[in-house]
């Protein structure tokens, strides 16, 4: 399939409605041309997990892949991230979640996930399964709020783990800002859960120790503030 030259300058959301996951792979492939050799394989292998473990999930209207591909590339294009291991989380940062007997293999006994995490620092390094855990949601109390145990997890763990500040805040802009991207009841639904963690982003990527540069602060600020006017566009209308 060919793709158009101004490829890499075209946003993530226009490459997946025109060219879908082909093309979202070509933009990243492109994007990792700036990694030397073994950067480079290190990235297409942790990619390469990423396409087997979730080769049959899907995301409303596209496979659970492209999700994955947009917060790599975005990490890479617009938050200029040249760290490796925090590339390689980025792909695989729903891995142990939402795969964590495939990862752990079948001699596993109880909760699979301390396995996983072990089988991805086996693969990848100690740090890669760190930022991993760090973003990976845990079993919640059935008897409170699910949304709220959520925020309170993204703002504990954050808290303690810079890059995967990094990580979280290009998952959530994807899922944030791109809520419009999404059809069904799916979208009220996405935009009251993540709305309220509009402030928290804003906190942590203000830190003195997130390891972001400030122009891409402030670009990440006005996502912020995109993903809160389409929140208000979907939840504060009049029927």
């Amino acid at each position: 399939m060919e793709f158009p030259a101004y490829l890499a300058t075209m946003p993530m959301h226009a490459i997946t409605e025109i060219h879908g996951e082909p093309g979202l792979l070509a933009r990243f492939r492109l994007e990792v041309e700036a990694f030397d050799a073994p950067a480079r394989e290190r990235l297409t292998a942790a990619l390469d997990l990423a396409a087997a473990l979730h080769r049959d999930d899907r995301r409303v209207r596209e496979p659970y892949l492209n999700h994955l591909l947009r917060v790599a590339i975005r990490m890479m294009h617009h938050y200029q991230v040249r760290d490796v291991d925090v590339i390689v989380a980025g792909l695989l940062h729903d891995a142990v979640e939402d795969h964590p007997a495939e990862l752990a293999g079948p001699d596993t006994d109880g909760d699979p996930t301390p396995a996983a995490l072990a089988a991805l620092a086996a693969r990848f390094g100690p740090r890669v399964a760190r930022l991993v855990g760090a973003v990976t949601n845990p079993a919640y109390d059935p008897g409170r709020d699910r949304h709220v145990q959520y925020r309170e997890h993204v703002a504990a763990s954050l808290d303690r783990e810079p890059w995967a500040r990094v990580i979280k805040v290009s998952d959530f802009t994807d899922n944030g800002v791109g809520v419009i991207h999404t059809v069904g009841p799916k979208v009220a639904r996405s935009a009251a859960k993540y709305r309220p963690l509009v402030p928290v982003f804003r906190d942590l990527i203000a830190r003195p120790d997130t390891p972001l540069s400030a122009p891409v602060k402030r670009h990440i600020f006005a996502q912020l503030d995109l993903a809160e006017e389409r929140f208000s566009a979907i939840l504060d209308q009049p029927n």
